[in-house]
């Protein structure tokens, strides 16, 4: 069975027609950390998106983040972490961040590869959620959910707990939907 999880990973070189408000979510693919690519369309039910960072104060969060994936992948979530160093806490490169993800974390969820969120830079489909949703990090360990059908369902900044209320119960609704 498919799932509309998220892995983490690079970013392939920008297509700048996915960028465009008529985007579809199923067209935008990542670089995974551990080789190769991954996408929206690799996944069939819904996704939870975070652009996270090894250096940042928010990083406990990643363990938030693999418990969510333990807790729902069964259910069809997918939980994408998407490693950044738009805001200069991520570390040099792509086996640094598997290796610390993995030892600190005991991180299996999918993972891009170091990947710019924001600016000129910005990943596609970063830049389609700013350009048409109106919706950009700011910060590390911001997160997104995106429904089956590739609906922004939720956006929420760096101090929303993924295991809080709020969070898990958009995830509950995306899943019973």
């Amino acid at each position: 069975m498919r799932h509309w999880m998220v892995v983490l990973g690079l970013a392939l070189a920008p297509i700048p027609a996915l960028a465009q408000e008529g985007a579809a979510v199923e067209e935008f693919r990542f670089r995974s950390i551990d080789g190769g690519e991954i996408g929206f369309a690799d996944w069939e039910g819904p996704v939870l998106v975070a652009n996270t960072a090894s250096l940042c104060g928010f990083t406990p969060q990643l363990g938030e983040l693999q418990s969510l994936w333990e807790a729902y992948e069964g259910r069809g979530l997918t939980v994408f972490a998407v490693p950044s160093d738009s805001f200069r806490q991520e570390l040099g490169s792509e086996r640094e961040v598997s290796e610390f993800c993995q030892i600190q974390y005991g991180i299996t969820m999918p993972m891009a590869a170091i990947t710019p969120v924001t600016g000129a830079e910005a990943h596609p489909f970063f830049a389609w959620l700013r350009d048409s949703h109106g919706f950009q990090p700011n910060w590390n360990f911001n997160k997104v959910l995106l429904g089956r059908d590739g609906a922004i369902l939720g956006t929420w900044g760096s101090r929303e707990s993924p295991t809080g209320p709020e969070i898990t119960g958009a995830i509950e609704s995306a899943l019973a939907s």
